[in-house]
């Protein structure tokens, strides 16, 4: 059947496409990544060392497969859902054995899965009404943590050490600021219109 004259024509994207794959990936490196992280506490610290790469590696891919589908269009729907879902499920495996080792104290691991989860079950709420978008902030948040867990399970020399909670402070005040912009988004976004 031929689309009608003057109708937009919208091309099928796979399911199974290179962004989606890579978020995949990242899925399937969690698991692994716990794995190390817990044979690094029983050995010497050259697991910890591989786990560090894993996420390091699993991070990344964030950054690719994003690019990938908005560079190629294949942003799908599966994508959309299953991409912060890899996202949250790498950071809180990381934060949570950060603080299973009293690595981080809980309440900083506490503050952000509340935060991340209250911000995707927000986005969620709001659908109907529009997306959403990941901010500037919401980017610079990410950086943060992503860096400070990496900070935190390379390990450094002392003196470099204690600059991690330095960087660790500084992702959980972004965290809570974009937190309180994403609400200030959805309410506008679920504000009745005149």
């Amino acid at each position: 059947m031929t689309p009608a004259a003057g109708s937009p024509v919208v091309a099928r994207v796979s399911v199974l496409n290179a962004a989606n794959l890579l978020t995949l990936l990242r899925l399937v490196l969690v698991p692994v990544f716990v794995a190390m992280v817990v044979v690094s506490a029983m050995s010497h610290s050259g697991w910890r060392i591989v786990a560090c790469l894993i996420f390091v590696f699993a991070s990344a891919t964030d950054l690719v497969d994003g690019w990938i589908a908005r560079r190629f269009g294949l942003v799908t729907s599966v994508g959309q859902v299953a991409d912060p879902i890899a996202d949250k499920a790498l950071t809180g495996a990381a934060l949570v054995l950060l603080s299973w080792y009293d690595l981080l104290p809980w309440w900083v691991t506490a503050l952000i899965l509340v935060r991340e989860l209250g911000i995707t079950a927000l986005r969620f709420w709001v659908i109907r009404h529009g997306v959403i978008a990941a901010s500037r902030g919401g980017k610079i948040k990410t950086a943060l943590q992503i860096l400070a867990i990496t900070w935190y399970l390379w390990p450094m020399p002392s003196a470099l050490a204690a600059v991690g909670p330095w960087i660790m402070a500084a992702a959980v005040v972004v965290t809570v600021a974009t937190g309180f912009d994403y609400i200030a988004q959805a309410l506008r976004l679920r504000r009745p219109r005149p």
